[in-house]
């Protein structure tokens, strides 16, 4: 098994990268067996479809990666690095954009997501990025792909290239990389609007729990989430049209490895004067001991730096195999 993830370093992590993908591929790191890799990256060079201020890109770079160890990422038993240290990640991608048909990307539903109105002027990295994403996995010639449900289609697209690139060449040099979703992982909603997604771009900090939150930003956060005037349901079927209320429960759930019919059993009846200090003191359990590691990397930059030149040495070693053998199939003179 060889699994291959990647992060964006813009904005905060919030609840919902943590328990939509960080929290699983700790999980999925901690399961490796002998022989199995993992191999997960900060994705600075998606990072810059859209424009990003230089300075500010590093840093958040550095706090991604910061992020990600205090989770528990661990750069020994995992690859870590960030994506531009291995140039494969572009020199692939241009070599599977010849492969990739441009009817392809334009079913792609995020790309018009993200270029709203103005599609004529968004970056063609922004087109292409999901080709980017094809080269991402199959440099490393992953076999699973931790993904939320709004990147399946990329996946999709991935094991398509796959496909043809090794028709068109008559190779048997990328296998098709299957999804790997997470059954217990909600899509956590923000905490002023139970119908959206929580995000890193909303612009109210209110809305989202930070991984870089302290337990008093959370506690107030929880105090304020959006809620109605009913108790608690005995049953998940009194969360109907209940989306903040559900929302709450699940983030609850989730946390204390429980089932949203657990959580009622226990708080079924009760108002959310009740419930939300009690989720609000599992969270500060949870993500407060990860906020103090934090703290205390972002204070040793050189060891952030150091841990990612490590990671990338190692994902240049198999990246550098897999482009010869692709410089070989498409007939490249040279090494």
């Amino acid at each position: 098994m060889r699994i291959v993830s990647g992060i964006q370093p813009t904005g905060s992590l919030h609840l919902g990268n943590y328990l939509g993908a960080i929290r699983n591929w700790v999980r999925m790191q901690d399961a490796l067996k002998p022989g199995d890799e993992a191999f997960f990256f900060i994705a600075d060079l998606h990072a810059i479809t859209l424009f990003q201020k230089p300075a500010e890109l590093k840093q958040a770079t550095r706090e991604i990666a910061a992020a990600l160890m205090a989770a528990g990422i661990d750069p020994a038993r995992a690859v870590l690095f960030n994506q531009s240290q291995v140039s494969a990640h572009a020199e692939l991608a241009w070599v599977l954009g010849c492969t990739a048909r441009v009817g392809w990307l334009n079913r792609m539903t995020q790309f018009k997501e993200k270029s709203g109105k103005d599609r004529e002027g968004a970056s063609v990295g922004l087109y292409t990025y999901p080709v980017l994403q094809a080269a991402d996995v199959l440099l490393y010639k992953a076999t699973h792909v931790p993904v939320g449900e709004d990147q399946k289609q990329h996946l999709e697209l991935a094991r398509d290239i796959a496909l043809k690139f090794n028709t068109d060449f008559g190779v048997d040099l990328f296998p098709l990389p299957e999804p790997t979703i997470a059954p217990s992982s909600p899509r956590v909603r923000s905490l002023r609007d139970g119908s959206a997604k929580m995000s890193k771009s909303d612009p109210s900090d209110q809305s989202r729990i930070n991984l870089t939150d302290s337990a008093d930003d959370i506690r107030l956060k929880v105090k304020r989430a959006k809620t109605d005037s009913e108790p608690l349901p005995a049953d998940e079927a009194g969360l109907e049209g209940r989306p903040e209320a559900r929302n709450l429960v699940e983030i609850y759930a989730t946390l204390s490895d429980a089932t949203i019919s657990d959580v009622l059993a226990t708080f079924g009846g009760q108002g959310f004067g009740a419930f939300k200090p009690a989720l609000a003191e599992l969270l500060v359990g949870h993500l407060a001991p990860m906020n103090e590691r934090f703290r205390a990397l972002l204070a040793e930059p050189d060891r952030i730096d150091s841990a990612l030149a490590q990671g990338a040495a190692r994902a240049r070693a198999v990246a550098d195999g897999t482009m010869r053998e692709v410089r070989a199939a498409v007939g490249f003179l040279g090494g």
